[in-house]
């Protein structure tokens, strides 16, 4: 199913200049919202839209993962991770405690995964939408220096953070 989203992403990104159908529905919807907001404003605009589509992201991470097992998968990691400390000296132990370490990864992938589906399309068009939105702007730049995918990268890491941590999503 991952994969399917991730192939139908990637059609999507790649139609958009060759089926207006698509770029056109995205700019009907995102015009009037998200590029209103940031005609009043370039700055507070782009912060409000990259806040918002953060939290949607953090809320589907939360209420689209089994959020008891990370917790539980975390507060393991964190364990052997403090076992791996007191054998530093000793690569054999080492090594065997790394490996227990690299069997959480699936189990962490699959269960973080899973709210790629529902955000992975709406994402793209956003992206899609903010590059011809941008375009218009040839020479913009954030604080002079940031396009706007900087801005957008960095601003939603820091919302991210924030966020997951008030929401406690794991």
């Amino acid at each position: 199913m991952m994969f399917l989203v991730m192939l139908v992403s990637f059609g999507i990104a790649g139609a958009w200049n060759y089926y207006p159908i698509i770029s056109q529905s995205a700019h009907y919807l995102l015009d009037p919202t998200a590029g209103a907001l940031m005609d009043l404003n370039i700055y507070v605009g782009m912060i409000i839209v990259v806040f918002l589509i953060t939290l949607i992201t953090v809320i589907v991470q939360k209420y689209g993962t089994d959020q008891g097992e990370l917790k539980k998968l975390k507060e393991e990691q964190k364990l052997l991770q403090e076992e791996m400390k007191k054998y530093k000296d000793h690569p054999q132990k080492l090594l065997e405690l790394q490996k227990k370490s690299f069997e959480f990864m699936p189990k962490t992938m699959d269960l973080t995964m899973k709210p790629l589906i529902y955000t992975a399309i709406p994402f793209v068009l956003f992206f899609r939408w903010f590059n011809d939105y941008f375009l218009l702007l040839p020479d913009f730049k954030f604080f002079g220096f940031f396009t706007w995918f900087w801005f957008y990268f960095l601003a939603s890491i820091l919302f991210n953070t924030i966020l997951r941590k008030v929401m406690k999503v794991y």
